[in-house]
């Protein structure tokens, strides 16, 4: 079942009070924040893979979790063994809502990015239902150095990684969620929260590849063993506006999600779009 939790609200604060917290912890939390985590100029790729992950350590990426500051994981969340990135809950009592993000340290606008992941083991204790066998990779993510303590999803646009319980029912991945922000599908924009993909159903703990291809601001695919799964364009901010028009998302950070069930990640692979390249703005629906 694809999850429909509402996104965050991008200001939850009501009151002189309440605006002078936020305020005070945004500041406190930038102040820990490492000097390569506020870059705004989207990187610039050459045609050819480029590996994220180096196989070895996270240098280069940076850990939020709710209720830590910026690249705090007291827990090991986050931790890089036998050449795989490792998202793990064995220091964890309960997971408690601790929603955490593995952010890269650069921005990206235009690009194909590349992801294998394998769901392993049992969901933690305490983890949401919608949770159970859950992850993704956020894009075109606010800086992470401008999350507050107690956020637990950036604005950004997620890829949402499902794997299927083994029992016969369908649970396609490569879905597409929205915290903090809207997209057109289908020519008008989404009414809701999650949508699904058309995927094939990948069961147990095997190796799963996904591509991405971002446009910027304009069009999003997201492909499946050499099949577009999903498709959706025109990316912006929720209740943000300048100058009476939304307020586009043309770029961004990546980050990969812990929400409570253990994966695996062996790589994350990025590359230019061709300057030439402009993606078909057709949007399948989950079943055609």
């Amino acid at each position: 079942m694809i999850s429909n939790r509402r996104a965050p609200a991008r200001s939850i604060h009501n009151g002189l009070y309440q605006r002078l917290v936020a305020a005070l912890i945004a500041i406190c939390t930038m102040l820990t924040i490492p000097q390569h985590a506020a870059a705004e100029t989207p990187q610039n790729l050459g045609s050819e893979w480029s590996e994220l992950f180096n196989g070895k350590d996270l240098n280069s990426w940076t850990a939020k979790i709710t209720g830590q500051p910026m690249g705090k994981d007291a827990r090991n969340t986050f931790r890089v063994e036998d050449g795989l990135i490792k998202i793990r809950y064995d220091q964890y009592d309960t997971f408690d809502n601790q929603f955490g993000h593995l952010f890269f340290a650069s921005p990206f606008e235009r690009y194909q990015l590349l992801i294998e992941y394998r769901f392993i083991g049992e969901q933690l204790a305490g983890g949401p239902g919608w949770a159970e066998r859950n992850s993704g990779v956020m894009l075109h993510a606010q800086a992470p150095a401008t999350m507050t303590l107690m956020q637990d999803f950036p604005n950004s646009i997620e890829v949402q990684f499902l794997g299927g319980f083994n029992n016969g029912e369908m649970r396609p991945t490569a879905n597409l969620c929205t915290p903090g922000t809207d997209v057109t599908f289908a020519g008008k924009q989404l009414p809701y929260h999650c949508q699904p993909s058309k995927s094939a159903t990948f069961d147990g703990d095997q190796w799963v590849q996904i591509i991405v291809n971002v446009d910027g601001g304009a069009t999003i695919q997201h492909e499946i063993q050499q099949e577009i799964v999903l498709a959706y364009e025109q990316p912006t901010l929720t209740d943000s506006r300048v100058n009476g028009a939304p307020q586009a998302l043309t770029s961004g950070y990546l980050a990969l999600q812990s929400e409570s069930h253990p994966i695996d990640f062996r790589r994350v692979a990025i590359r230019a779009l061709p300057a030439e390249s402009a993606l078909k703005s057709n949007t399948p629906r989950a079943g055609e």
